[in-house]
């Protein structure tokens, strides 16, 4: 098995300092600045020879990929799929009728609909089919509808979690509790980055036009019991994208890479005395930060943009930190060899005002989402980069509060939901799965989030079985202990 064993940990209180008469003894004599000097030489040689292991385990990828690269489109909150994707026109005769407890099949509801009758509300849309697929797309998604040809709609996803927290954690990590690396996390410790100066996992966070209510924990893109190099790196929307980049005023920029060198020598000591793994993550991640001091503001600097990527992403795309500009973000970031991309749009938890928040937020993404599937395209990109949209449960059928009224929306469902895929070895213009005429039950191949992570690194050219790491005695894998399937029927 592919296990790489997590260090046991710092043995006595000699490993852990490192006093100055034990440094100066160690190198035989040597001071700081010969030592600073003669790395610089070498342009930060342990600095570089660490992060040799930033290509990915030699042993990775276990077959040719179908995918190079992943952007993931995270819609956090729960998008309705009753409205957006999964027609059932039979609900017109049930409105306002309570659902019957032949569908239910009593099944666990959330504290805020449990204690009212479960009464049948109706997509608020009208759907029609596109494209030569003849995919059904609700009427507030018109440029997902454009690109339908492009897309491989999954509508059998399911969960086990009710509530966002434990869904999204275990949508993102395989498990609801917080504490597991996630899948970029995954992807960025077993391929590593073909990018040397921006990390291997980059997540991207929409600015929202007002104040969403809906946490996102750093554990959703977190490295868990993984070295802390491989979490995902956030972009902040504001003038320093990434904190703490910049160097102290006054601080001439050779004087600071002579101290970047000089520190990682005594790292590379420390490291080779006690073989703590957060050591190395220390020594990358400081020539890192150096190198991004270029690379993020050439990254984020849409000037050089032309005008036709404004029209095609949309208005929004000139707003920085809008879900728009950030998918421009996320092809730059492909196109520099990023291997996981990760943009989070929250806000779409519909309890009430179906009619109004949730087509705000497909005002928010649509068409960005399908700009940049045909961006990609365009560029030769596609074939090579797997893009994925949803969220981490769906809608249920019931409407919540009066199921009759503008005021009224939907509750969380873990038991269907629906997303799409695009490009990196995935069918094009086909739909997969079904559920029941109540979009309540799947009712044809059933796709659990461990098998869509299965499905996802085997594009990547991993083997989910093969793929694990050793912490506390135990071999942990991305996909658990419970059986996961890769899904080959929605693959070329």
């Amino acid at each position: 098995m592919n296990n790489h064993h997590a260090n046991a940990g710092l043995h006595g209180r000699d490993a852990q300092e490192v006093s100055r008469r034990h440094f100066l003894r160690n190198t035989s004599g040597l001071s700081l600045g010969s030592i600073a000097l003669g790395m610089l030489a070498q342009q930060g040689s342990a600095a570089l020879a660490h992060d040799v292991s930033a290509l990915g385990l030699p042993d990775l990828p276990h077959a040719r990929p179908r995918a190079k690269q992943v952007i993931f489109l995270t819609q956090s909150g729960g998008p309705s799929q009753i409205e957006l994707f999964d027609h059932k026109p039979g609900l017109t005769e049930w409105a306002g009728k309570e659902l019957p407890d032949s569908v239910r099949q009593g099944q666990r509801l959330t504290t805020m609909t449990a204690n009212q009758k479960q009464l049948v509300m109706p997509a608020r849309t009208q759907f029609g089919r596109y494209g030569e697929s003849g995919a059904t797309i609700g009427e507030w998604l018109p440029h997902t509808a454009g690109v339908v040809d492009d897309l491989c709609f999954v509508k059998s996803m399911v969960t086990d979690e009710i509530n966002h927290a434990p869904a999204m954690t275990k949508f993102l990590t395989g498990h609801q509790l917080p504490g597991r690396p996630s899948l970029g996390t995954w992807a960025s410790y077993g391929l590593g980055s073909e990018n040397r100066n921006l990390p291997d996992y980059l997540v991207l966070i929409s600015r929202m036009k007002r104040p969403s209510d809906q946490p996102l924990y750093d554990h959703y893109w977190g490295s868990g019991f993984l070295p802390s190099r491989y979490q995902g790196v956030k972009l902040r929307n504001s003038q320093d994208p990434v904190l703490y980049l910049r160097d102290p005023a006054g601080l001439p920029r050779p004087v600071r890479r002579n101290m970047l060198d000089g520190l990682a020598a005594m790292n590379q000591m420390r490291f080779e005395e006690t073989g703590d793994p957060e050591i190395e993550t220390r020594i990358r991640q400081y020539e890192m930060a150096w190198r991004m001091q270029s690379s993020i503001p050439e990254l984020n600097d849409l000037g050089d943009e032309p005008e036709s990527t404004f029209e095609l992403y949309g208005p929004d795309s000139r707003r920085p930190g809008s879900y728009a500009a950030n998918c421009i973000l996320a092809r730059r970031l492909i196109e520099r060899g990023v291997r996981f991309v990760q943009l989070f749009h929250p806000d779409w938890d519909h309890h009430s005002r179906l009619s109004s928040w949730c087509v705000a937020r497909c005002r928010d993404t649509d068409q960005a989402s399908a700009a940049l599937v045909t961006d990609l395209k365009q560029r030769g990109l596609l074939d090579e980069t797997l893009v994925l949209w949803g969220g981490e449960f769906g809608r249920g059928v019931a409407g919540q509060g009066d199921w009759n009224s503008p005021e009224g929306g939907r509750d969380h469902h873990p038991r269907c939901f629906t997303m799409w895929m695009a490009g990196g070895g995935v069918k094009p213009g086909i739909t997969y799965g079904a559920t029941d005429d109540f979009s309540y039950n799947v009712a044809e191949n059933p796709l659990h989030v461990r098998d869509l992570h299965a499905t996802i690194l085997h594009l990547l050219g991993i083997d989910h079985e093969r793929f694990s790491y050793r912490f506390q005695g135990l071999d942990f894998k991305l996909t658990g202990v419970e059986p996961a399937r890769v899904v080959h029927d929605i693959l070329t």
